[in-house]
């Protein structure tokens, strides 16, 4: 099912510790597209343990995961990671097969919106953005070629994709970039080294 680094394992040993006894297990839940789900790492007692939750004895500590989400978990890796000033566990999904793409009259709309005015502007760049998921009014976008690992792919998506999107399509409630921006073999602006 999951997996956990020695490091991660490190960090909740040492959470539970300081739980003065009360915190014996973690619980693990999903929540999001599958494309770019949310994850949520709780220290609970024992006690706190719902029937519908499957329990898993790690040998160290034990995990709480519900039934229904195991297989979203599956091949799952739980890492502690530090970013400058920011350090936190860090949840990565093995990639399944790609999911269709997606339909309805949001994703017709969106569609349009990227094919007629985002992607020719972004194309002079070399980079392209595709719709990949929708979840309710939620849209999930991946960027590739020229985007993909640029330095301004947080600018372009939020001030010019998502406000393309926002003003063309009402019904939008949030813009979600689910791109592997590590994975950019040749982004327009690269990042210093």
């Amino acid at each position: 099912m999951l997996t956990f680094t020695d490091r991660a394992r490190e960090k909740i040993l040492e959470f539970i510790d300081q739980g003065d006894g009360e915190l014996e297990a973690l619980r693990v839940s999903i929540n999001g597209s599958p494309l770019a789900p949310n994850f949520e790492l709780t220290l609970v007692s024992a006690g706190e343990r719902s029937p519908e939750e499957r329990i898993f004895d790690l040998g160290d500590f034990t995990v709480l995961v519900s039934a229904a989400q195991i297989e979203r978990l599956e091949g799952a890796t739980v890492d502690f990671v530090d970013h400058g000033n920011e350090s936190g566990f860090e949840i990565r999904q093995k990639r399944g097969d790609p999911v269709g793409s997606p339909e309805g009259p949001l994703a017709d709309q969106v569609t349009r919106v990227l094919d007629e005015q985002v992607n020719p502007s972004i194309a002079a760049h070399g980079g392209a953005i595709t719709l990949v998921d929708v979840q309710g009014t939620e849209v999930y976008l991946e960027m590739s070629g020229g985007c993909q690992g640029c330095a301004m792919s947080r600018l372009t998506l939020r001030q010019g994709v998502e406000r393309m999107l926002r003003e063309a399509v009402a019904e939008i409630t949030a813009v979600h970039d689910v791109t592997d921006h590590a994975e950019g073999s040749q982004p327009y602006y690269q990042r210093p080294v």
